[in-house]
């Protein structure tokens, strides 16, 4: 579903991505791991368009997008929860989901049923502001917010990042249902080790922007943890 071909990408004179390659294979979820600074965030933001990349190729079903805007890459069905989560605080839980709606492909005006199914506590809050929300509720509202463009591939930025292990639970068991139920594809920024091995198909492990090892997540060894993981 989405290719990334030797992309190269700078920072005024530093290089961030080098050559970097990376598949994402339709209807699996595939997880980015490595240590702090390795290039995982700059990768997700250069798929959405949010930094320009120097060179190479991202390929969503086949279509290179690399000079698509940003907003052009959500109504082609890429939904994207950022680092951070960056939701509207003044603004209510249903009045956040709803700014989703214009890129949706079948022009729907109404948040989907399916979001308040998947995360009930969205429905007894949405009239509430986002910034009254707790981190996880937040971070639950950030992901509906992103499933509202109806996508075909969901891109998360460390979606367990300062959340208590009860909601990453949650929203891991959420992601499964999603990859295994609508068949939704997933690529996840995640730090968590058992979380990446219990709900990640793949793996895709980066080190100083360029990707040094991935396959399937039972391949995902110790000795790579060991030399591209430990701190």
């Amino acid at each position: 579903m989405l290719n990334v071909e030797k992309v190269n990408q700078f920072y005024g004179e530093s290089h961030t991505l080098w050559d970097l390659d990376l598949e994402v294979p339709t209807g699996q979820c595939t997880c980015v791991m490595g240590r702090n600074g390795v290039g995982k965030t700059t990768l997700l933001k250069a798929i959405m368009g949010e930094v320009a990349v120097a060179s190479g190729a991202i390929r969503f079903d086949g279509t290179d997008i690399v000079r698509r805007r940003p907003e052009a890459r959500a109504t082609l069905g890429i939904g994207y929860v950022p680092q951070g989560r960056q939701i509207f605080p003044l603004l209510t839980v249903e009045e956040n989901l709803r700014i989703g709606l214009p890129a949706r492909r079948d022009k729907k005006r109404s948040v989907p049923e399916r979001i308040y199914e998947l995360f009930p506590v969205l429905r007894e809050m949405r009239g509430r502001r986002g910034g009254d929300l707790s981190g996880g509720q937040q971070q639950q509202l950030a992901i509906g917010r992103a499933l509202v463009i109806d996508p075909r591939l969901l891109i998360l930025d460390e979606p367990g990042e300062g959340i208590q292990p009860n909601i990453v639970a949650e929203i891991g068991a959420v992601l499964r249902r999603l990859n295994q139920e609508d068949g939704l594809t997933v690529l996840l920024v995640e730090q968590k080790l058992p979380f990446a091995r219990k709900f990640a198909d793949r793996f895709a492990l980066l080190d100083r922007g360029r990707q040094v090892a991935g396959g399937a997540i039972g391949e995902l060894s110790d000795a790579l943890v060991k030399t591209h993981l430990t701190v």
